[in-house]
């Protein structure tokens, strides 16, 4: 009899997930509920919708999410082709068009025919009979999250997400902005608002004092540190702004005078016409946003096509429920993947995506699967998200410190070289669960 995996949910790591059993031959059954029941974040009919961020971070190889990618290239990774297909200038940073890269898997998707795309509200799990990988991401449906809740008990956490504004370029004046890179080395392809030390004195009241959205059903906001609402970062202190979001760090202007201030755009699409506020993820009520946004030089006659939200975002946890394979240790047929194990980040969802179908791939050849390097990104990723020492668990994104670097040089570049050596190893040793599945 075939056998069919069931993934719900398709974002990034559920359509990686998919893509990486269909290539190998097995049958997915990828079910979204996106099309029946769309939520308040997300804007397009396609699949693997990038809601905050239009940006995969860094490309350095001297970068955990930098190496993180170049492990991802040797899984064939469909997100990542996305990503390189729909790029748009953003410095280091892997920036894209958010609408060509959602096309871009939406039609690899529809063209692999191992793959059915099913627009179904998935109301139960089947966890005696089916082998399913839950990747419903931090947006979970209602329905879905009281049948998790059945499946891992009561280890659900949770915590605040927040997107940035995107604005129309041709509404910006020029005249009293100025273009210059995010880093020391770049093409200046971000746009730049100076601000003097009176200018961002008033902006930072104004955040403060600030309207926002009252969140009705929580019982406590928790904000991820890295997805901060720029208005809650402004209550922490004027210099959190400083060496953060409006850092004026490597951003003189032509002159060559460096603003007290400095505020960013992003460009956000590919024809070059939408720009999203770098850092500026908010909960402000949308009238609010707008009135104070345009108190900032050159943005008085600013359109904004995508006002800031926060939602809720859920994540279970994982080490207290899944084995290195992301399966639930108490229900061997179910997998999680994606930022609902606990990772914070585009590529890392996609990460555990690629995981999660290495456990379905091992199960399906009844074979072991070894846990992966912890000198590799995923491994390390993997490793935290399954790691039972754990006194507390926090969302996380791919970094460093979570790296095995126990041997003599630890420098980023030597833990590039670690990881592809070893993951190559890996690669080889796995050989045997990653072939087609007969």
């Amino acid at each position: 009899m075939e056998k069919i995996v069931k993934i719900v949910g398709a974002g990034l790591a559920g359509t990686e997930a998919a893509y990486q059993l269909a290539k190998r031959g097995v049958k997915v059954k990828l079910y979204e509920s996106k099309f029946l029941n769309p939520n308040p974040v997300q804007k397009t009919d396609q699949l693997a919708e990038l809601v905050c961020s239009n940006t995969l971070r860094s490309r350095s190889k001297t970068n955990a999410v930098g190496i993180l990618k170049s492990e991802l290239e040797a899984f064939d990774s469909l997100i990542i082709k996305a990503a390189y297909a729909n790029q748009i200038p953003g410095d280091d940073a892997l920036a894209v068009d958010r609408l060509g890269f959602s096309q871009y898997i939406t039609q690899a998707i529809a063209a692999e025919p191992n793959i059915e795309l099913i627009s179904e509200d998935v109301l139960t799990i089947d966890d005696e009979n089916e082998l399913t990988i839950i990747a419903s991401g931090p947006l979970t449906t209602d329905n879905l999250k009281a049948e998790i809740q059945r499946l891992i008990g009561n280890q659900k956490l949770y915590f605040m997400d927040a997107s940035a504004p995107i604005v129309e370029k041709a509404s910006i004046d020029f005249s009293q902005v100025y273009l210059n890179s995010r880093h020391k080395t770049g093409d200046g392809e971000y746009i730049c608002i100076p601000l003097n030390e009176e200018q961002f004195n008033d902006f930072h009241q104004l955040l403060i004092t600030g309207e926002v959205v009252k969140p009705k059903d929580f019982e406590k906001e928790v904000f991820f540190r890295g997805c901060q609402p720029i208005e809650q970062m402004a209550k922490q202190g004027k210099k959190v702004l400083l060496n953060g979001p409006m850092s004026p760090n490597n951003l003189a202007m032509p002159n060559g005078e460096v603003p007290y201030a400095v505020v960013q755009l992003r460009q956000d699409n590919a024809i070059d016409t939408l720009y999203n506020f770098v850092g500026f993820q908010t909960n402000l009520k949308w009238p609010e946003q707008k009135r104070i946004l345009k108190t900032l030089p050159g943005m008085a006659n600013l359109e904004i096509v995508r006002f800031g939200v926060m939602h809720k975002n859920y994540y279970i946890n994982s080490p207290k429920i899944l084995n290195h394979r992301l399966q639930v240790m108490r229900k061997k047929n179910v997998f999680f993947a994606g930022q609902i194990t606990g990772v914070e980040g585009y590529v890392e969802s996609t990460a555990l995506g690629v995981v999660a179908a290495l456990g379905v791939l091992s199960v399906l050849n009844n074979k072991k699967l070894p846990k992966m390097p912890n000198t590799t990104v995923i491994g390390a990723l993997t490793n935290y998200v399954t790691n039972e020492k754990l006194k507390k668990f926090n969302p996380m994104k791919a970094n460093m410190g979570i790296v095995d670097r126990s041997g003599n040089d630890h420098s980023e570049l030597y833990s590039y070289n670690q990881s592809v050596k070893d993951l190559t190893a890996y690669l080889e040793q796995i050989r045997d669960i990653i072939k087609p599945v007969n």
